[in-house]
């Protein structure tokens, strides 16, 4: 029922993208948020944030090493600063709260809204007994879950607030994912990871997962495939064998 090999025991959703269409809300906040910082540095002749800067260096990363990585591809390095940075400071920190207070702030306006058919996976998931963990990159993972009405569904969640704890390497380091399987008692080789970013896949596939499924979300089935993705859909219903 859930289109998975039959060696799967458990299951790692990605949040933003997989279970609920905030990713499209965070992508909005980097763009405004590194627009305003490198028109404030450039001038009027900025390059602006694209989405390929977002797919490349961003998506799927804790907050920090997005920051740090797409000002690396413009050749700009600032200091890192500390976790607690005024949005306003000129450090790696600085600008990453930015972001966050930003998509906060959407996030309040318009609410979190699950995908109808993310919603009918995880149930076809728990009715069948496998164990269900969430891995964010988000600090924000628990607001997530619970704006979208999806915590009951959730035995474990390793988000943005655990990988700084832990001190874990963020995606596409497999550490995350590995942490969440770790949480369910489960080997890697007998859970599947679900992911809609390039380098949440990647992070399955270094892991040793036994399945790793893309989600194509913004019509990158061929970069996900590229990057380790088993299979890829475009709705995590697609995998339902009585859709």
């Amino acid at each position: 029922m859930t289109g998975l090999p039959e060696t799967i025991t458990a299951c790692l959703f990605d949040l933003d993208g997989v279970l609920t269409g905030t990713a499209v809300l965070h992508r909005e906040a980097w763009k405004r948020t590194f627009d305003e910082f490198l028109r404030a540095r450039d001038g009027a002749g900025f390059a602006e944030f694209t989405d390929h800067d977002y797919a490349a260096f961003v998506d799927g990363r804790p907050r920090a090493d997005g920051v740090r990585e797409f000002l690396r591809s413009r050749g700009i390095v600032l200091p890192e600063g500390e976790p607690d940075d005024p949005v306003d400071a000129p450090t790696v920190n600085g600008v990453g709260n930015r972001k966050n207070e930003l998509v906060l702030k959407i996030i309040d306006e318009r609410g979190v809204n699950p995908y109808p058919g993310s919603v009918r996976y995880l149930e076809a998931v728990k009715a069948a007994g496998l164990r269900i963990a969430v891995v964010t990159s988000s600090a924000n993972g628990a607001k997530v879950l619970d704006g979208a009405d999806l915590s009951k569904y959730v035995e474990a969640r390793i988000d943005g607030i655990v990988i700084r704890e832990q001190h874990l390497k963020g995606k596409p380091a497999p550490d995350s994912f590995l942490a969440g399987a770790a949480a369910l008692g489960v080997e890697p080789a007998h859970a599947a990871v679900f992911e809609d970013a390039q380098s949440g896949v990647q992070a399955g596939k270094a892991g040793g997962f036994g399945y790793v499924v893309g989600v194509n979300r913004a019509d990158q089935a061929e970069e996900l495939r590229a990057h380790g993705a088993d299979i890829v859909v475009d709705d995590l219903a697609d995998l339902l064998e009585d859709r």
